[in-house]
């Protein structure tokens, strides 16, 4: 073979011919192997890429052309007490492939090591000889280049995020094609955008979509890999999502149509570790390109697991940032998305014994990618950073989550009722977290695909993971959850009456607090896991966990509900929250920015903040001029007096939104200043006050 130019890693086409490059500093030789169909029988061809710059390994074929399957044999030792796993044996999937062709067959040829079956049981220390070739995913040669993007840039303050599941958005609309059905296409359909946009949304958050593979144990218990953190090429759209054969032009199509319609595009990326899980997974692509370069280990050569998977990737290595990096530029410049949230985090941005890692570092200082929306989910499973992030990053704000779960549906005698401190804390923005960056550094959920859906958590108070066939023990078993006093759906209309309250007064906190909501796919239509809070798996049935299109009455009530408050939003909150409130008196207007009042109409003092036994409060929002908002929150069990503020806060005060009324049905209710006006149980009301 010829000399490749080794600045570009991958498979790059040239007028003539095609540039192959890839990064292994530990190997003593490495083979392309490309694969071609020859009177219906695979064929392959094999090259030694003989050219090295270092740890790069590069050569130069003409002919080759777009299309092409290909993959890699890394010849090397096999030591695996010094972390060295090479097997020429085993077919890898070049890590800069942008399309894979072919699934992965679960067979003991599949590993490195000596198994004796397709989950990997067998002695890791003896080298596995037969070939996995048309057993795992072949690379593909593809030649697209970066586009201009027609981006929109949304401020961090009037972003509406929309965590959605590629397959489960779309899988149940009856309004797309059969067959585009929870595909890449569907997400660009009118009938998906005329739901986003409708709603109010801006950013559509997907979960991952890079290529990934389902685990050796799932796909033992019957059932696949549903959302995708179990990556194996990080610069492919997954192939299964696509109702094409080309992904890549179907996803850019896509984003184009997101784009036209105001909504930017979010990827859940998943760098932290790869499908090649602990040391008894199979060998597919990093593992058996350098295992000792790729992952991180300790003095005794085990893997570092913080992320429950098995392995951690070494992303402070130079091979590992600059790997991330071009991954990431790809995804932006060729896809075109608008942002990234980073799953588990610190497993990525923190190196031991330094604060920010050099990946962080590089990340924030590239030129393109530090002005894209980044989000970091701030733990893995050793460490919990929830505000030690940098601007430009935003945070999963769990502690949003928790305190709102636990004003509204906590109990004394349940164990987690904790007054309004918390709360308080959280709606005006989370200063003690986000102090040095701002309200919207905070990413506020109340329920996302981790747990259970809003409809779940007011239905059961235990998870019903059953379905995963692991004897309910996956899953978290400390949900927050409140039932209103019967376990699953029921036909009773009290009960049921209860739990629309509260998720709708759960949904009025999410979208009146400041910093940036994010909604759970299907949480705006009653969307139902059936009590199961980790529906990571899915069986047979594509349609298992998706979103309902067909909508009965308390359903169309909540998508009533989500539109109301979040033009609420829009309409008086947007302009406020991109600074931390003060409470404290303004020279130029003589108000406070924000204000907390008791039941009897009179600002809070200290004794009420300490109370963990109140269950009511009053938020007071100056928004204008003219105008403020009061929310009333009741979460009692009972019906509750409020007393409005005098005069002083305001002249007339009219009620525009109630959580225990129907909202397409809703009169507002006009009150003076000082009135008394009740306030059901498990209910929010939002007040506008005119002055």
């Amino acid at each position: 073979m010829l000399p490749a130019d080794p600045r570009y890693l991958g498979a790059t086409v040239t007028e003539e011919g095609t540039n192959f490059a890839i990064w292994t500093s530990g190997a003593d030789a490495v083979e392309l192997c490309l694969f071609d169909e020859i009177n219906g029988e695979s064929v392959e061809s094999r090259y030694s890429l003989s050219h090295r710059n270092g740890p790069i390994w590069h050569g130069y074929l003409a002919g080759v052309r777009a299309g092409q399957k290909y993959g890699y044999r890394i010849h090397g030792p096999w030591i695996p007490e010094q972390n060295l796993r090479f097997n020429p044996a085993k077919l890898l999937i070049d890590p800069y492939a942008h399309e894979l062709a072919g699934e992965l067959q679960y067979v003991p040829e599949i590993y490195g090591h000596q198994s004796k079956d397709g989950w990997g049981n067998g002695d890791l220390t003896i080298r596995d000889l037969r070939d996995s070739a048309g057993k795992v995913p072949f690379s593909v040669v593809t030649d697209h280049k970066p586009r201009h993007i027609n981006r929109i840039d949304h401020q961090w303050a009037h972003t509406y995020i929309y965590e959605a599941h590629v397959q489960g958005l779309t899988a149940s609309n009856p309004n797309i094609p059969f067959e585009e059905r929870g595909t890449y296409k569907a997400l660009g359909h009118p009938s998906t955008i005329a739901h986003l946009t409708k709603l109010g949304i801006t950013a559509l958050e997907l979960l991952p979509i890079q290529a990934f593979v389902s685990e050796p144990t799932t796909f033992a218990r019957g059932r696949k890999n549903y959302w995708g953190y179990n990556t194996i090429s990080f610069n492919a759209p997954h192939p299964q999502y696509a109702a094409s054969d080309d992904p890549v032009n179907e996803l850019r199509w896509a984003v184009t149509q997101l784009h036209a319609a105001g909504i930017e595009v979010i990827l859940d990326v998943v760098y932290n570790h790869t499908a090649e899980a602990g040391i008894a997974g199979p060998t597919l692509s990093f593992r058996g390109i350098d295992n000792r370069d790729w992952y991180r280990h300790d003095s005794n050569g085990n893997y570092l697991d913080t992320t429950g998977c098995g392995n951690t990737l070494a992303a402070a290595k130079p091979n590992s940032v600059r790997f991330i990096i071009d991954s990431l530029r790809w995804w932006t410049d060729v896809i075109g998305v608008d942002g990234f949230r980073f799953d588990l985090a610190t497993a990525l941005f923190r190196d031991e014994g330094a604060q920010y890692s050099s990946l962080f570092a590089a990340i924030t200082a590239e030129p393109v990618l530090r002005d894209r929306k980044l989000i970091a989910e701030p733990w893995d499973l050793t460490r919990y950073g929830l505000g030690d992030f940098a601007h430009p990053w935003r945070e999963w704000n769990d502690y949003f989550r928790d305190s709102t779960r636990q004003f509204w549906l906590g109990d004394i005698a349940r164990g987690f009722g904790q007054g309004v401190s918390d709360i308080a804390s959280v709606i005006s923005g989370s200063s003690d977290i986000f102090y040095h960056r701002g309200p919207t550094a905070s990413i506020n959920f109340i329920t996302a695909h981790d747990g259970f859906t809003l409809r779940d958590l007011v239905t059961y108070n235990e998870k019903h993971n059953e379905i995963n066939g692991e004897n309910n023990l996956d899953g978290n078993s400390f949900n927050s959850s409140w039932n209103a006093g019967v376990e699953g759906e029921v036909d009773a209309p009290e009960i049921n009456k209860v739990r629309q309250s509260l998720k709708k007064s759960l949904a009025a906190t999410l979208l009146l607090s400041a910093g940036v909501p994010m909604i759970n796919m299907g949480d705006e239509v009653n969307r139902t896991q059936n009590g199961c809070n980790n529906g990571y798996s899915i069986g047979q049935d594509k349609d298992q966990w998706a979103q309902p299109w067909q909508l009965d009455g308390p359903a169309q009530d909540m998508l009533d509900t989500f539109r109301v408050l979040i033009n609420i939003r829009k309409t008086h909150l947007s302009d406020v929250n991109s600074k931390f409130f003060t409470g404290e008196i303004d020279l130029g207007t003589q108000r406070k920015d924000i204000a907390w009042f008791k039941r009897n109409g009179q600002e809070m003092r200290d004794d009420y903040w300490a109370d963990a036994e109140t269950h009511s409060l009053s938020i007071y929002i100056d928004v204008s001029a003219a105008r403020a908002l009061l929310l009333n929150f009741n979460s009692n069990r009972m019906t509750r007096d409020f007393v409005l503020p005098d005069a002083t806060w305001g002249s007339a005060f009219r009620c525009i939104f109630d959580a225990s009324q129907e909202t397409s049905t809703y009169e507002p209710v006009i009150a003076q200043p000082g009135s008394t006006i009740k306030v059901p149980e498990h209910t929010a009301q939002i007040w506008l006050v005119t002055r």
